[in-house]
């Protein structure tokens, strides 16, 4: 497989055998500089312990945090976002405050906010008019450390209630914030998502290429490391390079076998930059 971007461990979803704290010298050891993480705490307003904690193990590791997600509920209990859900709203703009103070000492300037399923019973027109009104909110949060909001897709197989399932639909959302005033906004391209969903990569790519600020990597089926499923990576990348990308590969899959193990399928030389 030909790597042509420089990848980022999410470590929410890798080395979870280990505890968070311990998870970026392991990252570390294997020869990655780079880490992103979906929300890393256990509330919306997290303590300045809890900041100071995660922020020392990734400074003391020499990590770059290249993006986070805003608080998105219980994901474990098949939450996915906030950013649409009714009475979330200052549970939502608390994680994003805080988000902002965490990551800007960390340089990072990256943050998803995960849309939120449908909600039985309650008016889909009412949920979107609710997310543009915190997306809003977020897009000029972040704005004051030169930040980005990212959206992103899911899969109707893993989330059967989240409404972004295609690339369109969150294109959508995106030009919705936009025409507001507010371009810091972009595409999130989780191609195991996509290719869940029976998007051609390279179409989807050449299409929304100006829209896309990250990418996120998984095989299918499985959602396990490239090379164990049936995406050609290879096809995506050379469509990613074609067209102008050049930011990072976010790493977001559940290592088949164990975690340190599910890197072979990237040289060591690949795994860091030397810039």
């Amino acid at each position: 497989m030909n790597i042509k971007f420089e990848p980022d461990v999410n470590l929410s979803i890798i080395f979870t055998e280990l505890e968070l704290l311990e998870r970026f010298e392991a990252v570390s050891q294997v020869g990655f500089g780079a880490v992103e993480l979906w929300w890393p705490f256990d509330f919306a307003s997290p303590s300045d312990k809890s900041i100071n904690e995660l922020t020392r193990a990734i400074t003391d590791q020499g990590l770059k945090l290249v993006g986070m997600n805003f608080d998105a509920g219980n994901m474990a209990q098949g939450d996915r976002g906030l950013v649409s859900i009714p009475g979330q709203q200052d549970r939502f703009k608390t994680s994003v405050d805080a988000a902002i103070e965490f990551a800007k000492g960390l340089g990072c300037k990256a943050f998803n906010a995960l849309y939120g399923n449908r909600i039985e019973g309650v008016d889909p027109k009412q949920q979107d008019e609710l997310a543009i009104e915190n997306l809003l909110y977020a897009t000029n949060a972040v704005k004051q450390i030169q930040g980005v909001v990212l959206i992103e897709t899911q899969n109707n197989f893993d989330s059967p209630s989240y409404p972004l399932l295609k690339a369109q639909d969150a294109i959508s959302v995106i030009d919705k914030v936009r025409s507001n005033g507010y371009g810091n906004i972009a595409f999130l391209a989780d191609l195991y998502h996509l290719h869940r969903m029976g998007e051609d990569l390279v179409s989807t790519i050449e299409k929304y290429s100006s829209y896309i600020e990250h990418i996120q990597v998984a095989d299918d089926p499985g959602r396990h490391q490239p090379g164990t499923g049936t995406i050609d990576f290879d096809a995506a990348f050379d469509a990613l390079e074609a067209n102008g990308y050049k930011k990072y590969m976010g790493l977001e899959y559940k290592p088949q076998g164990q975690s340190k193990d599910s890197f072979d399928w990237i040289p060591l030389d690949k795994r860091k930059s030397t810039s």
